[in-house]
């Protein structure tokens, strides 16, 4: 079982921004902010649901290639309403919301480019 995943943004502050209102519909919300004062190393958000931060990026510089995060939701529109808030956060469309068959019949997933082009994904395994 995973209990977080972290990854480098080369613009901290645009991320934690974007990543604010594109992961808000799926119930994650900033949880913990360390800075740099703090811990001596560059600064880190961890976002999550139920006060838990299992998702972070940090001000390390970013990387030389994109990775993939998919996130769970708990619904299609959930779904929808991340696919919306991502793009109205400055998100590149990487996969509107849709079924996604080759995966399995209920994968209904979107995928998101952020600022650094790492594809984010909203999905929801559930029949309708």
């Amino acid at each position: 079982m995973i209990d977080h995943i972290g990854f480098p943004v080369s613009d901290y502050e645009r991320a934690k921004a974007f990543y604010a209102k594109a992961l808000a519909p799926l119930g994650y919300s900033l949880v913990i902010e360390v800075m740099q004062q703090q811990t001596g190393h560059d600064p880190a958000a961890g976002f999550g649901a139920n006060g838990k931060p299992d998702f972070w990026i940090g001000g390390e510089g970013g990387l030389n290639k994109p990775l993939h995060v998919a996130i769970v939701a708990m619904d299609r529109a959930s779904v929808e309403a991340f696919y919306k808030a991502a793009m109205a956060a400055g998100g590149r469309d990487n996969g509107a919301p849709g079924i996604r068959a080759h995966y399995h019949p209920d994968y209904y997933a979107a995928f998101v480019l952020d600022p650094d082009g790492h594809n984010i994904e909203a999905v929801c395994h559930a029949h309708e």
